[in-house]
């Protein structure tokens, strides 16, 4: 029951691999309308697909290659410990010879030295026969499509057993799953990676599907390993849906917990963990938008110099204009961003006002934000008014700088502030945007910057404005906890029977005041 409700949406997605051997001779295959061994072309999985259309297809279609001689194999991927002679029993990657398969609950099989019955309904999934079709998917368009799903389905089998154990089945009310969510609210990070590649996923599988060839490949896939009325792109959503149920299962659940439970404190402690959970993945998806757009403008910055912006930064905290003094009394006008780690400063062009052209940089790591009064300043010697200088703590190195209104020098102080605080919590989080990822943004930036630049005078290339870059300065970092899922995808679930093992803990009257 447990396992049911838990794990329903991986059984789906990940489980066994379909192989058919001749003789001593394996050889990948899907199944035709005459039982042959070979594999599938693109057009003969088409000419098939209507094959499995009808009840039991599935089963005579593998009954009808073992009898024509065809060895048939089958890879579990989860364990099948069993008590009964008549049951056979089996680990996580052991291969199984399908002998006979005309029941659709129970086949026949034999693993080593012995032969006895074991579920079919572990024969599923589309990942590995989308590798065997080296043809029709490339391994970059699977790492797209698929993502971590694979490592999201091992953490979630151990998370299962360890809810399992902390699950009393004879007294339920009785049962303690709190510290269960306390001990892998680290590992529940992995889902961020694969809720921020969905969208990437969604676009590719939606450009395969315009081709019919990889329609009927999926709907085959689904049909031949007997898994539920529900699409590919269905499927794929579903753990995006499920991290973020877990906030509103652990409050109900919290509802109908009296304060003198044994589980109470867990359960509470549980459900904040899970809703940081939520936070983090909501927060990588809305840094992964930013650096977009901080990509974008950094290839409209005239004479770039050095590291891109996003080697360290991945979110703009403020900008606008200061006055920037020398040591020598020696005044700039500049146009500077604040990201966080880094201070990069800009000039405007003197004909056209929208373009912008680097100057340099501030590593904020070692800096110290220090208030100037207005008058004379002892270290530069000069009168200023709006002043705030930044000082570097190792080398004892001071910038100066002016703004022009009292206003505009509170909103700097108070942005510089914000940054060291926003990089403190960017380490307690564990945010982390994968140099993949910013590679990836930075490739996009420059493709879409060719072909914009436009002939200027003198015959010189005249650069484009700079794209407009708004700090975004409400940090999401707390999630409503009525629907925690809507600030992650606003995406619609497929219909699923409601967990037994939830309906019971909320159903329980002992919990109840």
């Amino acid at each position: 029951m447990v396992a049911r409700g838990a794990m329903a949406h991986f059984w789906s997605l990940e489980s066994l691999q379909m192989v058919a051997a001749d003789g001593a001779t394996e050889s990948s295959a899907l199944v035709d309308d005459n039982g042959s061994e070979e594999d599938y072309s693109y057009e003969e999985l088409c000419q098939a697909a209507p094959r499995y259309l009808q009840p039991g297809g599935e089963q005579l279609a593998i009954n009808e290659l073992i009898s024509d001689g065809t060895i048939v194999y089958a890879e579990a991927l989860w364990d099948h410990v069993t008590m009964d002679d008549q049951e056979l029993g089996f680990k996580a990657g052991d291969v199984i010879r399908v002998l006979e398969a005309s029941n659709k609950d129970w086949w026949w099989g034999r693993n080593e030295d012995k032969e006895a019955w074991f579920p079919a309904s572990f024969v599923r999934g589309y990942i590995r026969q989308c590798r065997k079709h080296t043809g029709m998917f490339t391994t970059a368009q699977l790492s797209t499509i698929f993502g971590n799903i694979e490592d999201i389905y091992k953490f979630q089998r151990k998370f299962l057993k360890d809810l399992e154990k902390q699950y009393n089945k004879e007294e339920p009310h009785l049962s303690e799953i709190g510290s269960c969510f306390l001990q892998h609210q680290e590992g529940f990070a992995i889902y961020s990676e694969y809720c921020n590649n969905h969208p990437s996923a969604c676009i590719e599988l939606s450009k395969l599907m315009k081709q019919g060839k990889y329609r009927h490949f999926f709907e085959a896939c689904r049909l031949l390993q007997q898994m539920i009325d529900i699409a590919i792109d269905g499927f794929l959503l579903t753990p995006v849906q499920k991290i973020c149920k877990y906030p509103l299962q652990l409050a109900e659940l919290l509802k109908y917990t009296t304060q003198e439970h044994s589980d109470y404190s867990n359960i509470k402690a549980a459900y904040e963990a899970m809703k940081n959970v939520a936070c983090l993945i909501n927060e990588r998806k809305r840094r992964l938008e930013s650096i977009d757009k901080i990509a974008r403008w950094q290839v409209s910055i005239v004479d770039w110099e050095g590291p891109d912006v996003l080697a360290r930064s991945s979110e703009l905290i403020h900008s606008g204009e200061l006055t920037k003094i020398s040591k020598q009394g020696k005044s700039q006008q500049r146009t500077f961003f604040l990201f966080d780690h880094q201070l990069v400063f800009c000039k405007k062009d003197l004909l056209r006002r929208d373009i912008l052209y680097y100057k340099d940089r501030i590593d904020m790591d070692e800096m110290e934000i220090v208030d100037t009064e207005d008058g004379r300043d002892k270290d530069f010697n000069i009168n200023v008014k709006n002043a705030f200088k930044i000082i570097n703590r190792t080398t004892e190195e001071i910038h100066l700088f002016c703004a022009k209104k009292q206003e505009d020098k509170k909103r700097w102080m108070e942005a510089c502030e914000s940054e060291r605080r926003r990089v403190r919590e960017d380490k307690e989080m564990g945010m982390e945007i994968s140099e993949n990822q910013k590679k990836q943004a930075m490739q996009n930036a420059r493709k879409s910057r060719q072909g914009r630049i436009k002939g200027g005078y003198n015959g010189c290339p005249m650069p484009p404005p700079h794209q407009t870059l708004h700090p975004l300065h409400q940090r999401h970092i707390t999630v409503p906890t009525s629907v925690p899922q809507q600030q992650v995808f606003a995406l619609a679930e497929p219909k699923r029977k409601p967990s037994l093992f939830w309906h019971t803990f909320n159903k329980l009257t002992p919990f109840k005041k």
